[in-house]
């Protein structure tokens, strides 16, 4: 069977993700994590579970992670869901992904917001943003 993730729920994912890195609290990422899920996922994973309750499976899989990067989550939710027979895919713009191409979408989409969070620093000087528009609109 194979799960598909939309773009807003991974963002929300990795948010939470973040935050409980942060913080050291996953209580909050937990719950984030079981409402990117529909009703009928998370009961299709139960039957598939052991245990038959989704929330435990993702406190243990919490438990498991390292605590300290949001891809290695992602890998392990993808894995960990893998092992019950159950893909899980995320969509991206010109269709389904794995984990891993979301993973990388996401990084090179965050590093160009990164980027730009510094161009809006500099709004003193008008040249040197002509400038660096002329070369953000020319790497793209």
């Amino acid at each position: 069977m194979e799960i598909f993730l939309d773009k807003r729920a991974v963002r929300q994912i990795r948010i939470s993700a973040q935050d409980a890195i942060e913080e050291g609290d996953t209580e909050t990422l937990r719950e984030d994590v079981l409402e990117a899920f529909t009703e009928e996922q998370v009961e299709e994973i139960e039957r598939r579970l052991d245990s038959g309750d989704f929330f435990e499976f993702l406190t243990d899989m919490l438990d498991e992670w390292g605590g300290d990067d949001v891809d290695e989550l992602f890998e392990l939710l993808e894995t960990q869901l893998g092992d019950v027979g159950i893909d899980l895919k995320y969509e991206a713009k010109g269709g389904a992904a794995s984990a891993e191409d979301e993973t990388e979408e996401d990084d090179d989409f965050d590093d160009d917001d990164d980027e730009d969070d510094d161009d809006d620093d500099d709004d003193d000087d008008d040249d040197d943003d002509d400038e660096e528009e002329e070369k953000d609109e020319e790497d793209a």
